[in-house]
């Protein structure tokens, strides 16, 4: 009888492609080169911020290059925040649009948390939520785990597979919490990840399926802490991911996904973090009221959000493929040299013109998330 690794068999599970090619590397003082600033307030989640422009992020510092070259996204702990009102955070979307056939790495340092912070690492096709949503890191309040998911229209099923080491928690993609996976290793959120160094969040997007890895600080594989800014990557070594939605009869991939963004959002209370009943369960003496935005939005920032903040060392996207991803730009950011590309022009939902570009093999390493805006009623 023959017997396969754990590993080979995992292998076998997600396809036969082990190397990738770097497309972006998003790092260091031209991190924010390639992604847009939302510029308006949580009209998506509902939570109690506004996600600022790029002037007002770099003026107010609320996204800028630390002294150890890494990125710091924040939300705002400097503000007194008057009743009615909401807090300054961030949201940025990369202008790139990712297809089937990419990786994407993201490498952090420390996670926001804290109670009613919502922080995520995610994607989203042209038209949301027609087009798929990838939930790669997010989590709420003071949660100990990481959680994965993702959202699509009804129809997306995911039956969980034998290579899968998170725990599953809702099998119907289509639900609003989406079929979503809790992550089972240790430290892949709150103040654990940040004590272990952070980790390494990986996402394989392909017509296979869609696969998430997590490895704290000690436990990331030498084909990562190896590779740099321009060199390829090999997954062979890299085990079952901690989520795995492997494509099949109960979810065809292609018909629920398109190329996707990559998104950095942090925002405050909400319908997740901010629902009463889930906010009491950890936060319920956080304030005098027991309510998220009273105990928490309103007033001082400090020390309440002293932890509200992503620090990245890089993200990073690979292909299989040879060409560029298609890319759009609203011009709220700086901007980026344009590749060299051939494709077909196409219209968004938003009206913006972008080149669509076929890839096969790319793969994503981050976290995704989601925000909103809404304000109490005196």
């Amino acid at each position: 009888m023959l017997y396969l690794s754990k590993s080979l068999l995992a292998l076998c599970a997600l396809g036969s492609v082990v190397g990738f090619d770097i497309i972006r590397d998003y790092s260091g003082e031209t991190f924010f080169d390639g992604w847009d600033f939302y510029g308006f307030w949580d009209n998506l989640t509902l939570g109690n911020v506004t996600w600022v422009d790029y002037n007002t992020a770099v003026s107010q510092r609320l996204a800028y290059v630390n002294d150890a070259g890494n990125v710091i996204l924040k939300v705002d702990n400097f503000t007194d925040v008057p009743f009615n009102s909401t807090r300054n955070s961030i949201r940025i979307t990369t202008q790139d649009f990712y297809d089937f056939g990419s990786l994407w790495v993201i490498d952090a340092v420390h996670l926001p948390y804290g109670c009613s912070v919502w922080p995520a690492f995610w994607s989203k096709g042209p038209l949301w939520p027609n087009d798929g949503e990838i939930d790669i890191i997010e989590a709420i309040n003071v949660m100990p785990s990481n959680q994965m998911a993702l959202h699509t229209t009804e129809g997306c099923m995911h039956a969980t597979p034998p290579d899968q080491t998170g725990h599953s928690i809702f099998a119907d993609c289509g639900i609003p919490a989406g079929c979503t996976v809790g992550e089972s290793q240790a430290n892949s959120y709150e103040s654990g990840f940040a004590a272990a160094g952070g980790g390494v969040f990986a996402t394989q997007f392909d017509v296979s399926g869609i696969y998430i890895w997590f490895w704290s600080r000690p436990n990331i594989p030498p084909s990562i802490t190896q590779a740099n800014s321009t060199s390829s990557i090999d997954i062979s070594t890299w085990g079952p991911p901690s989520a795995s939605y492997p494509a099949g009869p109960n979810c065809n991939v292609t018909q629920f996904f398109t190329p996707q963004q990559l998104i950095f959002d942090i925002t405050l209370c909400g319908d997740w973090a901010g629902v009463p009943s889930i906010y009491d369960s950890t936060c319920a003496a956080a304030g005098p009221t027991g309510n998220c935005y009273l105990d928490n939005v309103m007033g001082p920032g400090s020390p309440k959000y002293d932890e509200a903040y992503f620090e990245v060392s890089y993200v990073r996207t690979y292909t299989t493929g040879t060409s560029a991803p298609m890319s759009t730009s609203s011009g709220s950011s700086s901007s980026i040299p344009s590749a060299s590309t051939t494709g077909v022009s196409e219209q968004t939902s938003s009206g913006a013109r972008r080149l669509r570009i076929s890839l096969t093999g790319i793969m994503l390493v981050l976290s995704s998330w989601t925000i909103g805006v809404y304000l109490i009623a005196a």
